[in-house]
């Protein structure tokens, strides 16, 4: 009889040395579920005291990530600086953020070394080719990858519902009318960041695309427009394994919920965990947009989004009115609300799983040489199930990156004892069937290849 066990990647990556699912603390745990913005453009910043702030957040709070902003960014070599002083004083890897739409929302462009780029709707319906918005995906991701931003908030999947939406359709966000259209073209856009190893992130869920009022500037209700064709770009991006984040509009429905998108439960847990079936990272809209910061506290709102099943929350600053530390004051209180038991002490947890994961998956792809007994975890799970009249052993890897793939097992002399995938895969889970036969019991390593990632899984044969 036979057993495999296969080891989470999570706990087989390491960062500087560590195992990034290592125990860490409340409190670091809650501020790898902060990313916020700051004003200055190095580090220091004479100008900028918060971006003495920032660097006390990042080497010592152990905060998620960083938004850039247009005003953050001046020219490449500036750009390659901040970010690399940046990611050298975190001790888990730093999400350096942006939104590279193309188009108006477009942080890197003619203004910092750059050039001009189409928008969304150009991509998707004036000129609605596949080449066209790969070509100009592909480009952007370049220039995010040179100028050391590893996330873009991008692309829009809101579908242009109201020609006359002033936060989607008035800027050009939306790729499309059709939804199916609007899925197609994100899922380009998407697999050329992905080529790059650049994480990308849906929004605005569930849909922001037939509002008439703008979240940025106050209450904005789709009761009465939204339906559930703006759902279909989610279902079919799940479908094919491309989704890294998700981002929730400020967005109230009064069918779903009585409150906003972001702050509710029934649409973050209900529509898209349980009934479309997302498990990955959600993060907010900016909280300090009118459509939250308007009518919830500032505390109030972070303890709400968080137990909504929100994973990481989103800020355009990173110091209060009283010019204190917005991650410092966030994770003091957070932890408190945990302590006292507004705030499950396992939705922290489970945010921090998959935040590791996701950082995991893109900062620290590994292969067979960088796996050690040092990295043995905590737990194993069970992926293959011991049957006695059948020796064939199944078990499941994720693919990145539409591409060629292979998944190679190999012993612990390193020596290739077979190979259950080799072709053309799209991107997602695929469950795999490993006959051991006489195959002693030991250590062995399921090892993919896709494209440009390599990855290795252990596997524990035991009979």
């Amino acid at each position: 009889m036979k057993k495999l066990y296969v080891l989470l990647t999570v706990a087989a990556l390491i960062s500087s040395g560590q195992n990034l699912s290592a125990q860490e603390t409340l409190k670091s745990k809650i501020g790898q579920m902060l990313i916020v913005g700051a004003l200055g453009t190095t580090m220091p910043d004479m100008r900028y005291p918060d971006m003495d702030t920032l660097k006390v957040d990042i080497s010592e709070r152990n905060l998620g990530g960083v938004l850039e902003f247009g005003y953050n960014l001046k020219n490449l070599q500036q750009m390659q600086l901040l970010s690399g002083n940046m990611k050298s004083l975190a001790r888990t890897p730093v999400f350096i953020a942006t939104d590279q739409e193309g188009g108006k929302v477009a942080r890197l462009g003619s203004s910092n070394g750059f050039k001009a780029t189409s928008t969304a709707y150009t991509m998707g319906t004036v000129i609605d080719n596949m080449d066209s918005t790969r070509l100009w995906a592909s480009t952007m991701a370049g220039w995010l990858v040179e100028a050391g931003i590893n996330v873009d908030f991008a692309p829009v999947t809101d579908v242009l519902v109201n020609p006359k939406s002033p936060a989607i359709a008035g800027v050009q966000r939306s790729f499309n009318k059709n939804p199916l259209k609007v899925a197609e073209h994100a899922g380009y856009f998407i697999e050329e960041l992905h080529k790059k190893n650049l994480i990308s992130a849906l929004k605005h869920f569930p849909g922001h695309g037939s509002a008439a009022t703008d979240s940025h500037l106050g209450f904005t209700d789709i009761t009465n427009t939204w339906a559930d064709s703006e759902l279909v770009p989610y279902r079919e991006l799940f479908s094919k394994g491309l989704v890294d984040i998700v981002m929730t509009g400020h967005l109230y429905n009064a069918n779903i919920d009585t409150l906003p998108a972001t702050l509710s439960e029934k649409t973050v847990q209900g529509l898209l965990r349980n009934q479309l079936g997302y498990q990955g990272v959600v993060i907010t809209d900016d909280m300090s947009m009118g459509a939250i910061s308007k009518y919830y506290g500032f505390f109030e709102a972070a303890a709400m989004a968080i137990n909504a099943g929100v994973d990481i929350l989103l800020y355009n600053r990173n110091i209060l009115s009283d010019s204190t530390s917005l991650v410092r004051r966030l994770e003091d209180y957070l932890e408190k609300k945990v302590l006292d038991g507004t705030i499950p002490q396992s939705r922290i947890d489970e945010s921090y799983a998959r935040i590791m994961a996701l950082k995991n998956r893109y900062f620290y792809p590994s292969g067979v040489g960088s796996i050690t007994a040092s990295l043995m975890p905590d737990k194993f799970e069970l992926q293959g199930y011991p049957n006695p009249f059948n020796g064939t052993i199944k078990f499941q890897v994720k693919i990145p990156v539409s591409s060629h793939a292979e998944v190679r097992i190999y012993d612990m002399l390193g020596r290739e004892v077979a190979l259950v995938m080799d072709d053309y895969k799209s991107r997602g889970v695929y469950y795999l069937s490993w006959n051991a036969g006489d195959l002693s019991s030991g250590l062995y390593f399921a090892v993919l290849h896709s494209g440009d990632f390599t990855q290795a899984s252990k596997l524990m044969l035991l009979k």
